[in-house]
């Protein structure tokens, strides 16, 4: 019995010993596995590691942001090399040779004090967030991805540890005028200017879309040669029409809110005056009235998406006839 029971004992003993040594083995692994982790890298050393970043990261120093992006909740529209290229950019002297506080301002409008990712984001159009600098983006998504002011996100959702970038391909403006000045300060949209001027005397409502602060409206806004192709040659011919003839063709350029190029499908919009125009999106941005027939308007990508104080401004290329 005495030797029966010593052998137990050692077995048990050395079943211990076994159990003692793998328990060992898995926390050693695990410990391992903990020290090899990778710690989740801040939105600014993701920027300085990231090599399509280098106008972005040259635009952080100047602004002196840099430290400011390492800590918070953040959501950064990040625009790459390409982006700023795109938008007038051309290297990052480009970006340092301007003021500190006007780069600091434009990086701001880039950022939402709270991490928003994109599956956070609803299905909608011209969703407001509130970016660092107090003022406002607008961000759509749709079937074909999310947009912010009409801008695509490229790549979405880059994982930082105080937030996440969202890489856009082209730069955000933020807004300093609204529809009056844009097209005041735009010489290709004189004659615009001329007509919206001269339906204002037959119709207020033309001149107060334009000026509204409390709602706002999408402008499809037809260049000079379009007017002329339209059958005012010049902007005495548009000073002379009939007001309210003008209004009305005026108005149908006007849609209520703010309607992004990204948010746009085929199918029809809805004007101020009333009527809707039909929109294309089949090969790029196209729209046209009744009057159009088959000879619609382009928006070509370049002069699309200006963003106002109280609406949006798209360049055209031919004038919208309603009937």
């Amino acid at each position: 019995m005495i030797m029966k029971s010593a052998d137990r004992f050692l077995r048990n003993a050395a079943k211990l010993v076994m159990m003692g040594v793998v328990f060992g083995m898995v926390s050693a692994c695990k410990n391992n596995d903990n020290d090899n982790t990778v710690e989740p890298k801040s939105i600014t050393d993701v920027v300085q590691e990231k090599s399509d970043f280098t106008i972005l990261k040259a635009a952080l120093d100047r602004a002196g942001l840099t430290d400011a992006l390492r800590s918070g909740t953040l959501t950064v529209f990040a625009p790459n090399d390409a982006a700023f290229v795109a938008s007038g950019f051309p290297d990052a002297a480009a970006v340092t040779a301007l003021p500190v506080d006007s780069v600091k301002k434009l990086l701001e409008y880039h950022v939402l004090n709270t991490t928003v990712e994109s599956g956070d984001i609803a299905s909608a159009n011209a969703q407001s967030m509130a970016t660092l600098g107090g003022q406002t983006v607008y961000i759509s998504k749709n079937a074909s991805g999310v947009y912010v002011n009409g801008i695509k996100v490229v790549t979405a959702d880059i994982d930082a540890s105080n937030g996440v970038i969202h890489v856009i391909d082209h730069v955000l403006e933020p807004p300093t005028e609204n529809l009056l000045q844009m097209v005041q300060g735009n010489p290709d949209l004189s004659y615009l200017l001329a007509a919206a001027t001269r339906a204002g005397q037959g119709d207020s409502a033309v001149l107060a879309a334009l000026t509204s602060k409390a709602t706002a409206y999408t402008v499809f806004a037809p260049t000079n040669q379009a007017f002329i192709d339209a059958g005012f040659p010049t902007e005495a011919s548009l000073a002379a029409a009939n007001a309210d003839t003008l209004a009305s063709i005026i108005l149908f350029h006007v849609v209520p809110g703010r309607v992004f190029g990204s948010d746009l499908t085929n199918g029809k919009v809805a004007t101020a005056a009333g009527d809707s125009v039909q929109v294309d999106v089949s090969s790029g941005l196209k729209l046209s009235g009744r009057g159009n027939g088959t000879n619609a308007a382009n928006i070509p990508a370049a002069t699309a998406n200006a963003l106002a104080t109280n609406g949006v401004v798209h360049v055209i290329d031919r004038v919208l006839l309603p009937k």
